[in-house]
């Protein structure tokens, strides 16, 4: 430091004899830097408690907590940054450590666990309509028939936990009690045949909406 010090006075000496300008100099005597510590919020949706009716039934074994209701039952396995508090019928999901990673899976997991006791105790459900010409849906046993303008019909398979229903052949409603497994299921049924921009054809679900495209203008005369 001392070398690097006497180096810059010279430079500065040297500079000042040669332009005729005086050029002051400031030792340098210590550098120190200050870490400030910055604290994450709690998580908005991570801190609201959960309810839970009288006629589901929760298990927690460690960091497994499984959930049975009248629909069906469910199990989800907690990392080590999360922790569950249950007090009567109120579930309270907290971090177990002040990590980043305790404060991005809070909120996640405290929606988890809340679809996990609303819906074995009262479900959910998600619709969609088929838009198009001769786009019909049937069900037939377990299997979901879908005409959508293809040479073949399309033939899905409905998982065992779920149910299907069509009303007036272009209505379709999956309704379940694993909200993943009918996001999921959902979403197959609308990739099939997305809806396009321009006459907004295809299957779309019914709270979406579709942005529409103006379609070439004709030659003008």
């Amino acid at each position: 430091m001392a070398a690097s010090l006497h180096t810059s006075q010279l430079g500065s000496a040297f500079l000042g004899k040669r332009t005729g300008i005086c050029v002051s100099t400031v030792p340098v005597t210590h550098l120190g830097f200050r870490r400030k510590t910055v604290e994450c919020k709690e998580s908005r949706i991570g801190k609201q408690p959960i309810e839970v009716p009288s006629n589901v039934v929760i298990t927690l074994e460690g960091q497994d907590m499984k959930v049975k209701g009248p629909l069906g039952e469910l199990a989800l396995s907690y990392p080590r940054e999360i922790a569950i508090d249950r007090q009567e019928s109120i579930l309270k999901v907290r971090k177990a450590v002040e990590t980043r990673r305790a404060n991005q899976m809070h909120g996640l997991f405290r929606t988890l666990t809340s679809n996990m006791v609303v819906g074995v105790s009262t479900g959910f459900e998600k619709k969609l309509q088929l838009i198009g010409v001769g786009y019909r849906a049937t069900v037939e046993g377990k299997e979901l028939i879908l005409s959508l303008g293809f040479s073949h019909p399309v033939k899905m398979t409905i998982p065992d936990d779920l149910k299907v229903k069509v009303e007036d052949n272009t209505r379709i409603t999956v309704s379940g009690y694993d909200k993943s497994n009918i996001g999921q299921f959902a979403a197959s049924i609308r990739k099939w045949r997305p809806p396009e921009p321009y006459k907004g054809k295809g299957v779309k679900y019914a709270d979406e909406i579709v942005r529409r495209k103006e379609g070439k203008a004709g030659k003008k005369k």
